[in-house]
């Protein structure tokens, strides 16, 4: 590694989105993904939300079929506009993982996810150079101090090379379909019963 990573990118479709299971290298990738969706789901609800800009054509609804909805954290979908699909899938079996995410404490991962991550990535490359050093930073300390021009004891205090989420970034604006407000707030009123 040549030199440190250091503009922002869309943390949740690094470490979030390989969690999926989804082969890399799929014809169908997600245009954006967040964490949040304005007032309807916080980090806390432990959410993944996807958006592609595909048209339901029947090889997409064939990917959709097989990638998306046999997925064990699909939960919903909502065709937003025409060619602008958007899935929600529940990562509450990775609070853990997810809770790391939010704090930027990607060393902290749990070692399986580190593995499905390493794995959609690859081993050999560039992108994955940088991902083996977000998720095992105290390997790359020295070569992250070099590349930054700062102390090497001045990035072991920080520990991760990864900055955190930032969740204005993570947090999908759009409106919320009606149907969704619904059915969140019957399932708040279930909870309370």
């Amino acid at each position: 590694m040549n030199s440190a990573y250091t503009q922002y990118f869309q943390k949740s479709k690094v470490f979030l989105y390989p969690l999926l299971g989804i082969k890399k290298g799929e014809k169908y990738v997600p245009a954006e993904t967040y964490i949040s969706w304005d007032t309807l789901y916080i980090p806390g609800d432990y959410k993944f939300i996807c958006i592609y800009n595909c048209k339901r054509t029947l090889k997409y609804k064939l990917f959709e079929d097989h990638a998306i909805k046999q997925n064990k954290h699909f939960e919903s979908h909502f065709e937003l506009e025409p060619g602008k699909q958007l899935y929600v899938f529940d990562y509450s079996d990775y609070k853990h993982d997810y809770d790391m995410f939010i704090k930027g404490k990607y060393s902290k991962f749990s070692i399986k996810t580190k593995d499905k991550i390493i794995k959609y990535f690859g081993k050999i490359g560039k992108t994955s150079n940088y991902i083996k050093s977000f998720l095992y930073p105290e390997d790359y300390h020295e070569e992250y101090a070099e590349a930054l021009e700062v102390p090497i004891d001045s990035i072991k205090d920080v520990y991760e090379v990864c900055s955190i989420p930032n969740m204005e970034k993570e947090t999908l604006i759009e409106k919320i379909p009606d149907e969704l407000v619904q059915l969140k707030n019957n399932s708040i009123s279930l909870d309370k019963i």
